[in-house]
């Protein structure tokens, strides 16, 4: 089963996510292709992961991540407790120090969707950090210094000891995604 987890106000009708799905269906029909829209409340994001993940496992399925901005942050908290193999695309490393400037109304341009995000949002976060990575054989890790949004040097400093790409510009969207996805596929099923 690959899970593809999304970022903050994002969406799997996102360009990663559309071309990630139809990446997907064209070259690996028969996997069981997971992407669900996220909920607004951090507690509920990882409630519905883990039951993605212990369904997968229950019917002995491998489990594999994409994770994408604060997807790769749940994707590190998932891969390094239930197992498998995880992809992260410009992780955030401690998103729960960000939240102060996103607490208020929020709009999720892909869901059309208002909503609040509280300081307990900022707590619960911070409830799924994996301080150090004690399997980084679990992990592949894309990086573009150009990152806008995140520091991209707090997740070399993390990741050190991964697997990683680090591409000079680009930006937080990660440009050129696509091309990647040969090597994202090629680092999971391998």
């Amino acid at each position: 089963m690959l899970l593809y987890i999304h970022g903050f106000n994002s969406s799997p009708k996102s360009n990663k996510g559309l071309v990630t799905a139809r990446f997907i269906q064209q070259y690996y029909p028969k996997l069981n292709f997971q992407q669900p829209q996220l909920p607004n409340e951090p507690r509920e994001v990882m409630a519905l992961l883990i039951e993605i993940v212990e369904q997968a496992k229950a019917a002995g399925e491998p489990i594999y991540y994409i994770g994408s901005s604060l997807g790769g942050y749940f994707a590190s908290y998932l891969a390094e407790n239930f197992g498998g193999r995880a992809v992260l695309i410009n992780p955030a490393v401690k998103p729960f120090e960000l939240f102060d400037e996103f607490i208020g109304t929020q709009y999720n341009p892909y869901t059309n969707e208002t909503y609040q995000v509280s300081a307990k949002h900022k707590q619960d976060v911070a409830q799924f950090d994996t301080a150090a990575i004690l399997n980084p054989d679990r992990f592949y890790v894309l990086l573009q210094t150009g990152d806008e949004v995140l520091d991209y040097k707090q997740a070399v400093q993390k990741y050190h000891c991964c697997k990683m790409t680090i591409e000079p510009g680009g930006d937080h969207s990660f440009i050129g995604y696509e091309d990647q996805l040969v090597s994202i596929c090629e680092y999971l099923f391998s």
